[in-house]
């Protein structure tokens, strides 16, 4: 049975107080969670060891860092290695977040690196794929992240596969004032499953938890969680929000 994932990336956002805070918050809100529905949580670096402290006492409530570097350790001014990370104790690490891919020109050769060090440092990963809007006008969606995929994580092993969870951003989805419905969510979750399933078997392609990453909030959480191939969200800007991140939550039934 793949687990129900709600993980919640705060991005650039929140001083030391405020993470401490939200975080106990959303333990006070004692969300409904098991071995088969977890959460994540991926602070910015300066929170880590803060936040890990934190979740110490929860019951199914992760640890995650927002990216690791591509290289074990050297000469890199200002990065964090994914064995550092594992020492701040992070179960899971994004990586290729639309952001980093923009903004940072993250390629899938290093994407594949820095999957390898964290798989090499027992963390999961978080893999994200996602078409910006010119491919999603052009149709050839399916396509452009089939491609994501197989460039970023289809080197690994069927063993190591087992500790990818896949995140699904329609880029042009986020910011642009077009909406990604349920059926579109739905249509390339299943797309995705069917591309692990050709590459490394139908039971691995069940066993995988494909999330979410699309400007998810409380008001479509439910409709778009109720989807067959779509197993929760990696959730932006409502992750701050305790309420509404607790809806979320709530939404993996």
């Amino acid at each position: 049975m793949r687990k129900k994932i709600v993980a919640g990336n705060w991005k650039m956002n929140l001083d030391i107080t405020e993470g401490a805070q939200l975080v106990n918050d959303i333990f006070n809100g004692s969300p409904q969670l098991d071995e088969n529905k977890i959460v994540v949580i991926a602070p910015p670096y300066i929170h880590l060891t803060q936040t890990a402290s934190q979740l110490a006492g929860m019951d199914f409530i992760y640890l995650g860092a927002q990216n690791c570097h591509q290289e074990a350790s050297g000469a890199y001014t200002g990065e964090v290695s994914a064995a550092m990370l594992k020492s701040a104790e992070v179960a899971y690490v994004i990586i290729g977040h639309s952001e980093r891919r923009e903004y940072y020109k993250e390629d899938s050769a290093m994407l594949a690196k820095k999957v390898n060090q964290a798989l090499v440092n027992g963390m999961q990963v978080i893999f994200c794929c996602g078409e910006p809007l010119e491919i999603r006008d052009a149709n050839t969606q399916n396509a452009f992240v089939e491609k994501q995929i197989k460039e970023g994580i289809f080197h690994l092993s069927a063993e190591q596969f087992k500790n990818i969870v896949i995140a699904y951003e329609p880029i042009w989805a986020i910011g642009t004032g077009r909406t990604a419905s349920a059926a579109q969510a739905q249509d390339m979750h299943a797309h995705i499953r069917s591309v692990v399933a050709a590459q490394y078997g139908a039971q691995t392609a069940d066993d995988t938890s494909i999330l979410y990453g699309g400007s998810c909030k409380p008001s479509n959480a439910g409709e778009l969680f109720g989807n067959a191939d779509v197993d929760g969200g990696l959730i932006g800007g409502a992750a701050l929000k305790v309420a509404d991140f607790l809806s979320i939550i709530a939404a993996m039934g």
